[in-house]
């Protein structure tokens, strides 16, 4: 329970920093989020690492996507994803009904706009980890009611 508070705040307080110290350098809204998603993309690579060591490979593309909605997510969010779906052609979409980021802010319409800084930075964390596994993706969020979250996965082939 004190590791979920304590990540919450970190979590709070990253967000708040960059978007003060970005403020003060008249950069714009996307420098933002790209920053966030950087610090996200750091944490889920090496995070993958620690959570992936005493694993075999995986097989397939699958078999990674629902070990990142299972174990990943629980270990950082402490729940599984609610729904993955796929078309099987290198899309994915993760769905998170109660979002514990999102969670705390009202679900009221007004505060959607407030969301994707706070959401940038768990997409930089799937990105990173899938990256660290060798799947390199496009990753994009969609809040369309709090505190649920939508994450779009592209696959990116080479």
């Amino acid at each position: 329970m004190a590791d979920e508070v304590v990540f919450d705040l970190l979590h709070s307080e990253i967000v708040n920093y960059v978007l003060e110290s970005n403020s003060k350098n008249k950069e714009g809204k996307d420098e933002d989020l790209s920053t966030l998603e950087y610090v996200g993309f750091s944490v889920g690579y090496r995070l993958i690492e620690r959570l992936t060591k005493e694993m075999t490979r995986f097989k397939e593309e699958l078999d990674t996507m629902k070990f990142i909605c299972t174990d990943f997510w629980s270990a950082i969010y402490k729940k599984q994803i609610d729904n993955l779906r796929t078309n099987h052609q290198g899309v994915y979409v993760l769905q998170d009904n109660n979002f514990r980021i999102l969670n705390k802010m009202s679900n009221s319409k007004q505060y959607l706009e407030v969301a994707p800084p706070y959401i940038a930075f768990t997409c930089g964390l799937i990105r990173g980890s899938l990256a660290n596994l060798n799947i390199h993706c496009l990753i994009t969020a969609e809040v369309q009611s709090l505190p649920a979250c939508k994450f779009h996965i592209q696959i990116l082939r080479t």
